[in-house]
């Protein structure tokens, strides 16, 4: 039995099915807010664009603070937060790509790992699994790349500051494209040794949780 086995349920978080929370309210408003972003930076109204990503910064903050604190953690707002994060971090990439801030190299990288997740997403379930767990790497990767690309658009909204929020910026972007893809390259390893060494019998759930505890304990 392993560290987690002996967990007690009662510390472990509750995940409801519940819809209406402040913290679902606030992921559907950012994601809400995605096309907003998307118009602001491709017309170049650069400074609106950095006030709504600010916005979208901070209400993630703290609407993971209240599902925490007051027991709001749900199922659907599991889906919404990294939806919306992924949305703002394609949809910053893909106009700054439009205004040759960045090169689509760029669009490519970030894009294709996500494609990639999908196409696995979708071998798991037709061997009846349910979906990988998140990685701390591919939290890492998101943040770097959530917070590199307003930088950069720091850097157009203020061209005086673009000596330093561009390196910055670009550092940001270039670890987080890194962090992604090797994130990117764990996921394909567990799916992989998920597809073929599947135990016989158990759920799905319960074979990809213990398929990814022999992985990780070696």
């Amino acid at each position: 039995m392993t560290e987690a086995d002996a967990r007690p349920e009662a510390i472990r978080p509750q995940v409801s099915t519940r819809v209406l929370t402040v913290p679902n309210a606030l992921s559907a408003l950012r994601l809400a807010l995605v096309p907003v972003f998307l118009v602001l930076v491709l017309t170049g109204q650069d400074v609106a664009a950095l006030l709504v990503i600010v916005f979208s910064s901070v209400s993630d903050y703290v609407d993971g603070i209240i599902a925490r604190r007051f027991g709001q953690i749900t199922r659907l707002g599991q889906l919404l937060d990294p939806a919306a994060d992924r949305l703002f971090i394609f949809a910053a990439v893909f106009a700054l790509a439009v205004r040759e801030v960045v090169p689509w190299w760029l669009v490519a990288v970030i894009v294709g790992r996500d494609v990639m997740l999908v196409v696995l997403g979708v071998v798991l379930a037709q061997h009846r699994y349910g979906p990988l767990p998140v990685h701390h790497l591919g939290k890492f990767a998101t943040f770097a790349l959530f917070y590199a690309l307003p930088i950069l658009v720091l850097g157009q909204a203020f061209p005086d500051i673009r000596a330093v929020s561009d390196p910055i910026g670009w550092a940001f972007a270039l670890w987080g494209a890194f962090l992604y893809w090797w994130a990117g390259a764990l996921y394909l390893r567990q799916t992989l040794e998920l597809v073929g060494n599947r135990p016989e019998g158990g759920s799905a759930a319960s074979d990809t949780l213990n398929s990814l505890r022999r992985s990780d304990h070696g």
